[in-house]
């Protein structure tokens, strides 16, 4: 499920770290199926590689900002 950069504006640092660490087990997860050949949804690796692009946006906005 795509998410919004907006979503992401409205979590606190914490929470945003956590997604990210669910994220990159998620990506990890993909890779692996990917390269046994056991991947379901193909779109799926690009989705997460980009909702991991959009929280470290929001997260280095929010620490220069800090």
């Amino acid at each position: 499920m795509k998410s919004n950069i907006t979503e992401f504006r409205g979590l606190s640092p914490d929470q945003l770290t956590d997604k990210l660490t669910e994220l990159k087990k998620e990506q990890f997860n993909l890779r692996f199926q990917a390269a046994t050949g056991q991947v379901e949804k193909t779109h799926r690796s690009s989705e997460v590689r980009r909702d991991i692009a959009r929280i470290k946006t929001v997260l280095r906005t929010k620490q220069a900002t800090a």
